[in-house]
């Protein structure tokens, strides 16, 4: 298994989507970062030289990926939650941040539906 970043690529899948499960790579850079290595994008993880991925670690350390991603978009959601501002509260209630419903579908921020004692 090829490691990027700290991250484990599978060896089966295209350069293009094994980049992807880099945490802070979409398809968007994934493809810009093959382009700008001359990485065929569509050959599999397994069939590169370790000239290629050399190259390729080198183009994914050029941006902010895996544990310094996650530890900034958590110090942001603090700073919000910090200033009092609207989208810090309801990260604190754990609603919905985005202008979604709440009166129906917000099961996945909302956790479980918790019955009422009567319903009757």
């Amino acid at each position: 298994m090829a490691r990027i970043a700290g991250i484990n690529i599978p060896n089966h899948a295209h350069v293009v989507i094994g980049l992807q499960a880099i945490f802070g790579i979409g398809a968007s850079l994934a493809r810009k970062i093959c382009v700008t290595t001359n990485v065929n994008a569509t050959s599999k993880v397994k069939d590169l030289t370790e000239a290629e991925m050399d190259v390729l670690r080198d183009e994914v350390t050029k941006h902010t990926v895996e544990g310094d991603l996650r530890r900034e978009v958590a110090m942001n959601i603090k700073r919000l939650i910090d200033i009092g501002s609207y989208r810090g509260v309801r990260h604190r209630r754990g609603l919905p941040c985005h202008g979604q419903r709440t009166r129906t579908n917000a099961r996945t921020c909302k956790g479980p539906s918790r019955s009422t004692a009567s319903k009757k």
